[in-house]
């Protein structure tokens, strides 16, 4: 892993949040069938006492396989493909990580045009970057996509009911960010949020992860930080994600909150199903939008084991307000020694004050240039 303590560079900044919970499973998720694989053998699968699999340690997820399979690419890859395509990207990495010049001249206003964030002024040069070099296997498979259903890999349409709110929401924004966390459109902020902190983006007030990060699902970041560690009791499951140490706190054989109670990463409850721990959540509140969902999102996941170093994740997700069918997908995730360290986000961070004072030093000018 790389430098996992954060420099807030241009106004981005990540957070922590607490999230518990889950409903009665829907019959969209429990259609969604557990993974066809060959369990490990008993006796090498790590038990805890009362006789269940111990899940207990850290993971890297760290990892080329995107969320939507990219238009082209069969389900599969080959090993040549694989291989080849692992073998660019690591490329990249000792590129991006050889020395430059400290004479270098300034790059150009807006950025030299190149892919990534050293392409941008004020981004982070791929020195603090991890998005993975490898694809990981799964029954032996390379695969394209986390997305396993819908068969092409790609998330289902929208239903009107979503697009019409996806266009109403936009009908609100302006301006470029330097942080979307809050919103589908990198490219788009809400209308005056340089006049109260609380209209920022999560991520950036340091309350939640961007993305989808700390789950649930828990999805890769394709940036860094990929930790997530797993602490598990007899009555509670811990799952802490090192961005922005979000940890969440799975409730065991518990009923959920009720509707009125709603926490940024939900509600979640678990139970275990012979070998394989279920975990339901509901209760999210509409500010965390994973995907522009509505509240009612319902997501199940599925933890069990591949092999002795290695989990099977996988997620289901339902919200008929947002999406025509439910959509289901899986990856490894694969244990690490690595460890995970403090993710101290808001210290140093100058963003959120210098963006106020911005705002009021353009207000005064503007106001002195009207009065004359």
């Amino acid at each position: 892993m790389r430098n996992r303590f954060v420099m807030l560079i241009g106004g981005a900044a990540m957070a922590a949040a607490f999230a518990t919970v889950l409903p009665t499973r829907l019959a969209g998720q429990t259609k969604a069938a557990a993974p066809a694989q060959k369990a490990p053998a008993a006796a090498a699968m790590p038990r805890t006492p009362d006789g269940h699999p111990d899940f207990t340690g850290t993971y890297d997820l760290a990892m080329l396989t995107p969320l939507e399979r990219p238009n082209g690419l069969p389900a599969v890859l080959s090993d040549e493909e694989a291989a080849k395509r692992e073998k660019e990207a690591e490329r990249k990495v000792v590129e991006g990580d050889a020395k430059i010049a400290g004479d270098r001249t300034a790059p150009p206003k807006g950025g030299d045009g190149s892919v990534g964030a050293a392409g941008n002024v004020g981004g982070y040069n791929t020195f603090w970057l991890d998005g993975g070099t490898k694809y990981p296997k799964i029954n032996g498979e390379r695969r394209t996509s986390l997305i396993v259903d819908p068969p092409d890999g790609r998330v289902p349409a929208l239903t009107p009911e979503a697009r019409q709110r996806n266009l109403s929401r936009l009908a609100q924004f302006r301006a470029p960010t330097s942080d979307a966390s809050e919103s589908q459109d990198p490219g788009l902020e809400p209308a005056g949020a340089y006049d109260d902190p609380e209209r920022r983006p999560l991520g950036e007030r340091c309350i939640l992860g961007f993305g989808s990060t700390s789950g649930p699902p828990a999805l890769p970041n394709y940036f860094y930080n990929n930790l997530h560690q797993i602490v598990q009791t007899r009555d509670r499951v811990m799952i802490q994600t090192e961005m922005v140490h979000d940890a969440r706190i799975v409730r065991m054989n518990a009923e959920h909150l009720p509707p009125a109670i709603r926490s940024w990463m939900g509600d979640s409850v678990g139970h275990w199903e012979g070998d394989t721990l279920v975990v339901d959540t509901t209760n999210f509140t509409d500010k965390t939008r994973f995907r522009n969902s509505t509240q009612n999102l319902h997501v199940v996941e599925r933890f069990s084991r591949l092999d002795r170093n290695n989990l099977l994740y996988r997620f289901t997700i339902e919200d008929p307000q947002t999406w025509t069918r439910p959509w289901t997908g899986e990856m490894a995730w694969p244990a690490t020694s690595e460890r995970i360290y403090e993710y101290a986000c808001h210290e140093g961070n100058y963003a959120l004050g210098d963006i106020l004072r911005g705002a009021r030093l353009r207000e005064a000018e503007a106001a002195k240039t009207k009065e004359k």
